[in-house]
């Protein structure tokens, strides 16, 4: 029987949650301010918090750091008002588990207290077990020896019996759409449907259709209803490739969906609910793009509740044979080719390759090294790489100078860049094609006093 600390000024609110959430089998202690909150903490075992971001004395915002500093695993839920949702979201980069608007319903707040209860359940049951067993990870079409494969894998065990969104970030080629998938599949929700859709391959003015669907007359053309993406996803997965190109005004959709689980389609008047889990996936630098105004911070704080970053190939190579072995089986078994393996040089080649496509990039040389093949055996001479970006077989310098990682190397072009511009940041910025902001963040990454440097 989970513990509840309930935190709300208010007293009829906080009883009623207290009746509510005893009702639902939870023992709830209460407190009408954050100082009485801390001690209960302190006196009582306590698995999650319910607290109001407007408090008497310490306010939420606060409360929730003294708790972090207590347990930083402990989860918090915030209860805001529809005017506050930027407090809300500062709280969730402070540690907040979720929050939820006021006014809300007792089967919503029940609904995201079970969420994060459960979350933590399966997180702390898989770590434990991992451990006590020492097993590795291995899911179907997923292929991952190395290490950085593996924790990639170790975070989908914990993540996909869960209802949290996900947030899949790596460059293009890497993989995302079958970690995505593999989520779906080991989760109780893989019974139901697993729908696709990339925000950039569909015109901005028919994304939105396409991600909520549309009334009869809804626009020229629309001659019958049609549902979205959502609608047909119900009771299964989302997954929004490409999420950091998805226009502002769908932008503000999407959290209302991820807010409230609602939504009308292109037209219509009637609003629609669904039980969907969203996975997103982005190869830009959404942090970036917050500071450049593109993308909005609440909807990147509902998103990032879960991140996974997948690796280049280029930081994982031990995967390689693996991958090789794999791929070359199937195109075999495609193409009615007897190709059983790999020669020695074939493969060297493949290892000393710095892989710009990743994944997709292996799998598309092997299948065209199979079908060119004549033999049982793939030759070095069936891998036909594209060598022309950095001339890497040719013995030219490599991309990133020797040495250096590429955080390094682009605060050495960043430092390089200031100095040419005599330390005026908005030149720099156009030097590098940044905006001032981005390039601010940027520096703060790297520990750069701003005030130090010169302004026009």
């Amino acid at each position: 029987m989970a513990s509840i600390l309930i935190v709300e000024d208010e007293a009829k609110m906080r009883r009623l949650l207290e009746l509510n959430l005893g009702e639902e089998g939870f023992t709830t202690h209460a407190a009408a301010d954050a100082e009485t909150g801390l001690k209960l903490l302190s006196q009582e075992k306590i698995d999650l918090v319910v607290t109001d971001f407007k408090l008497p004395g310490m306010n939420g915002l606060e409360f929730l750091q003294a708790i972090k500093r207590v347990d930083a695993a402990l989860p918090v839920v915030i209860m805001t008002a529809y005017g506050s949702v930027e407090s809300a979201v500062e709280a969730m980069k402070v540690g907040a588990s979720d929050y939820v608007l006021k006014p809300f319903s007792l089967a919503e707040m029940v609904l995201v207290i079970r969420k994060e209860l459960d979350a933590c359940k399966l997180r702390d049951e898989n770590r434990s077990l991992r451990e006590a067993l020492g097993q590795r990870y291995e899911y179907a079409n997923v292929v991952a020896q190395g290490e950085k494969m593996q924790a990639v894998l170790a975070l989908v065990e914990r993540v996909a019996p869960t209802n949290s969104t996900v947030l899949l970030g790596g460059e293009s080629g890497v993989g995302k759409d079958l970690i995505a998938r593999a989520i779906h599949e080991h989760s109780h929700r893989a019974s139901g449907p697993f729908i696709k859709i990339n925000s950039t391959a569909i015109p901005e003015n028919l994304l939105e259709s396409e991600l909520f669907g549309y009334e009869k007359g809804a626009f020229s053309g629309a001659t019958t209803s049609k549902p979205g993406k959502f609608e047909l996803a119900d009771k299964g997965t989302l997954f929004l490739d490409e999420i950091g190109d998805v226009p502002p005004a769908i932008q503000v959709k999407l959290l209302r969906v991820l807010q409230e689980r609602q939504f009308e389609r292109l037209g219509g008047t009637k609003t629609l609910k669904v039980d969907v889990r969203l996975i997103a996936a982005t190869n830009r630098d959404l942090r970036a793009a917050l500071e450049e105004g593109t993308f909005r911070e609440d909807l990147y704080y509902r998103l990032n509740v879960v991140a996974i970053d997948i690796p280049p190939l280029r930081e994982h190579k031990e995967d390689i044979p693996a991958l090789a072995g794999f791929f070359l089986e199937r195109f075999a078994r495609e193409s009615g080719k007897p190709v059983r393996g790999i020669t020695p040089a074939a493969m060297r080649l493949l290892m000393d390759f710095h892989w710009p496509g990743n994944v997709r990039e292996l799998e598309n040389i092997l299948e065209r090294g199979v079908t060119l093949s004549s033999g049982p055996m793939l030759e070095a001479s069936d891998i036909h790489l594209d060598t022309r970006a950095a001339n890497h077989q040719a013995g030219s310098a490599p991309v990133i100078p020797e040495g250096m990682t590429l955080d390094k190397w682009e605060q050495e072009i960043i430092r390089e860049a200031l100095r040419r511009a005599n330390g005026n940041k908005s030149q720099a910025a156009r030097a590098l094609g940044l905006s001032r902001n981005a390039l601010r963040y940027r520096l703060s990454q790297m520990g750069v006093d701003d005030a130090a440097e010169k302004e026009p």
